[in-house]
C-alpha cells in the first residue's frame, strides 16, 4: 500500500533526481502557521465529506488565510495525478476509479460552508477517455442544484489526449469562470511541464471563448523558474490574443529538494511592474504578487472581474 506522505512514494518519478538547493525565503514570502477556529472548522467539514483540496495537496502557502474564511479549492477525481510536472507537489501514479458520489459530496460541502464563490480543480486524468470532463460537468450541475446563487470557477486540466467533445461538455455546464493555467513560458515546458504543450493549452483557452463568448476565462503563470521578463510579457500577449480576461502571476516555491529549483525570488516591485504591464495589455483583472495563486481571493477577484466587464461595456 502506497503511503503518499513519504516523498519517495509520493513522487516516484522524481526519486532518482539529485537534490536541488532550496534557498531561504525572503521576508515577503513567509506566512504564519494556520491556527484559527475558522481554519479548523473548514478542515473538519472537508474531512467529514471526504474531500481532497489542492490547498493541502499542493502545499499552498495561503491555506491558513483562506480556510480561516471558509474558502477552499476542492480537488476532484482523486489525489493522484497521471503526470509528473517538476514544479508540482501532487502525488504521481495510477489514480483510482472515479467516485460517482463525489459531485454530490462537493455540492453538500459548498452548501454547508455557505460559499458565495467556489473553485473546483482536479488532477490530470489521462487514463480517462474524456480526461474527466463529464465529472467536472456533473460537479458543476450538482453545485448549481444545491447552491443556485453560488458562482463557480473551475481550474481544469488541458484535456490533451481527448477529442473536442470533452471541452464542449465542460463549457456546456456553464461555470462562471473557466481557468486553465499555462504555468510558465513556452521555453521552460520541457523541464517544468513536460507532459503538456504550451500552444495546446493556449488554444484550449481560446476555444472556450469561441464556444461561449460570455464566459470569463482565466490563466496563470509562476515566476522564479528561470524565465526572463520578455518571456513573461510574450505570454501576456499570447493570452490576450486568446481573449483571456484574468491573469494571475505568483512566485514559484519549491515543494521538496527533488522538485524544480527556485531560480530566484522575484521582488514585490517586479510583480507590481508585471501587473501594470498586464493591465496595459487589456486584461480585465490581474493579480500579481509573490503569494498569488490561482484561487487566492478568488471570490473577491470575481466580483471585480465582473465589475470590470460591465464598466468596459459602459454599464458600470
Amino acid at each position: 500500500m502506497r503511503d503518499l506522505k513519504i516523498p519517495q512514494e509520493r513522487h516516484p518519478e522524481k526519486a532518482h533526481r539529485p537534490d536541488q538547493a532550496q534557498p531561504q525565503k525572503p521576508s515577503w514570502i513567509r506566512v504564519k502557521a494556520p491556527t484559527s477556529a475558522g481554519y479548523k472548522q473548514t478542515r473538519e467539514i472537508l474531512k467529514t465529506n471526504k474531500l481532497v483540496t489542492v490547498c493541502e495537496e499542493a502545499g499552498c502557502p495561503n491555506v491558513g488565510e483562506c480556510w480561516s474564511h471558509g474558502h477552499a479549492t476542492m480537488m476532484i477525481m482523486g489525489d493522484i495525478c497521471t503526470r509528473g510536472c517538476s514544479f508540482c507537489n501532487i502525488a504521481t501514479g495510477r489514480p483510482d476509479v472515479l467516485d460517482t458520489f463525489e459531485p454530490g459530496r462537493v455540492a453538500h460541502a459548498v452548501q454547508t460552508l455557505g460559499l458565495k464563490h467556489v473553485v473546483i480543480t482536479s488532477v490530470d486524468r489521462d487514463d480517462l477517455d474524456d480526461g474527466g470532463a463529464e465529472h467536472f460537468a456533473q460537479t458543476i450541475r450538482a453545485i448549481r442544484h444545491r447552491s443556485p446563487d453560488t458562482t463557480i470557477e473551475i481550474l481544469t486540466p488541458d484535456f490533451l489526449k481527448c477529442g473536442p467533445a470533452a471541452l464542449e461538455a465542460v463549457v456546456a455546464a456553464r461555470p462562471d469562470v473557466f481557468n486553465h493555467n499555462l504555468e510558465t513560458v513556452p521555453g521552460l515546458y520541457p523541464s517544468v511541464r513536460p507532459g503538456a504543450r504550451y500552444f495546446h493549452s493556449l488554444r484550449l483557452l481560446q476555444r472556450v471563448k469561441e464556444l461561449d463568448p460570455t464566459m470569463f476565462t482565466k490563466s496563470g503563470i509562476m515566476v522564479g523558474l528561470g524565465e526572463d521578463r520578455q518571456g513573461v510579457l510574450q505570454v501576456m500577449d499570447d493570452m490576450r490574443a486568446a481573449d483571456v480576461d484574468f491573469l494571475t502571476i505568483g512566485q514559484y516555491l519549491q515543494p521538496t529538494p527533488k522538485h524544480h529549483r527556485v531560480d530566484r525570488f522575484v521582488t514585490p516591485e517586479e510583480f507590481a511592474g508585471y501587473e501594470k504591464s498586464a493591465f496595459g495589455k487589456g486584461f480585465l483583472m490581474v493579480s500579481a504578487t509573490p503569494l498569488t495563486r490561482s484561487s487566492y481571493h478568488a471570490g473577491e477577484d470575481f466580483a471585480r472581474l465582473r465589475a470590470a466587464r460591465l464598466a468596459k461595456l459602459g454599464r458600470g
